[in-house]
């Protein structure tokens, strides 16, 4: 488990097949000299699939100084519109480098 601001994510997993295939919001993390940063934020009603068919893979790659990681606040029971919420605070607090906030 990580703390990401004030949610708490499942992770950081170095793979996507470890994710499950259900609505969430994921957190893109760089692991760097033992500190984590936040590469990407979005949301999916499939985290794992969406992660490993998304269109900013190589931003993340080029952004990474040291090891990627995915991390997922999980949600299955909510909304789109929640979920879009929480995703945009948290770009505004993380500002991470792939994506548009």
């Amino acid at each position: 488990m990580i703390t990401i601001d004030r949610y708490n994510f499942d992770g950081p997993h170095t793979i996507p097949d470890m994710l499950k295939d259900i609505a969430g919001i994921y957190a893109i993390l760089d692991l760097f000299d033992n500190q984590y940063s936040v590469i990407d934020i979005g949301e999916s009603t499939m985290v794992r699939t969406r992660i490993e068919t998304h269109d900013r893979k190589n931003c993340w790659i080029i952004n990474s100084r040291g090891h990627l990681q995915y991390a997922v606040l999980y949600t299955p029971g909510m909304n789109e519109n929640k979920r879009r919420e929480i995703e945009s605070y948290l770009r505004s607090i993380y500002q991470p480098s792939c994506g548009v906030y």
